[in-house]
């Protein structure tokens, strides 16, 4: 039976360790927005000094590419990036300390793995609802990485952004639990 959960960031391990694929979180605190590009940074900064950049270990990642600010809020949009697309980086990232990332979409069975090992989770929120995400927001700063431009490191305020577990510390996966249920 899934719940509703509200949690303050930044998270520990303690905080999602007892969170079940399917259960909603409402999120309040800092995130930072990190797509392709970023990922790619991050490893290259992991590869060079064995530290994550910016001080982001215990951060959540939200693979996000946010809109400028509009109709009176930080953001004018803010949804979520395929996370996928991350796959690449992600293990290396939960490894150096990531606690939780943002997307939406299926992961790999090695970012699965990921959480299992390090006791990180993948969550998911709805896509195509940018404008509204965006109302969850309430303060946008940049963090670094200017010249990625909507890809640029950006630390985001929310207040009850919600989100679900996709993937937990157990490596149960929302994702496959529902494939396997329409089946």
């Amino acid at each position: 039976m899934s719940k509703t959960v509200s949690l303050t960031l930044p998270l520990s391990r303690e905080d999602v360790a007892n969170l079940e694929a399917g259960d909603e979180v409402l999120l309040t605190g800092p995130v930072y927005t990190m797509r392709d590009a970023g990922h790619e940074r991050a490893l290259q900064c992991l590869e060079d000094t064995g530290e994550l950049p910016f001080n982001l270990e215990g951060a959540t990642l939200f693979y996000a590419g946010p809109t400028p600010a509009a109709a009176g809020r930080p953001l004018g949009s803010v949804g979520p990036t395929t996370a996928s697309r991350m796959d690449f980086a992600t293990p290396q990232l939960f490894k150096a300390g990531i606690v939780a990332a943002i997307g939406k979409g299926k992961r790999s069975p090695e970012v699965a793995k990921a959480c299992q090992e390090t006791g990180s989770i993948y969550l998911c929120t709805i896509g195509g609802v940018a404008a509204l995400l965006a109302k969850s927001v309430t303060e946008s700063e940049l963090i670094g990485w200017e010249d990625l431009g909507t890809e640029a490191l950006r630390k985001l305020e929310l207040k009850d952004f919600p989100t679900y577990v996709a993937l937990d510390t157990k490596g149960n996966d929302l994702y496959r639990q529902i494939e396997a249920a329409s089946q």
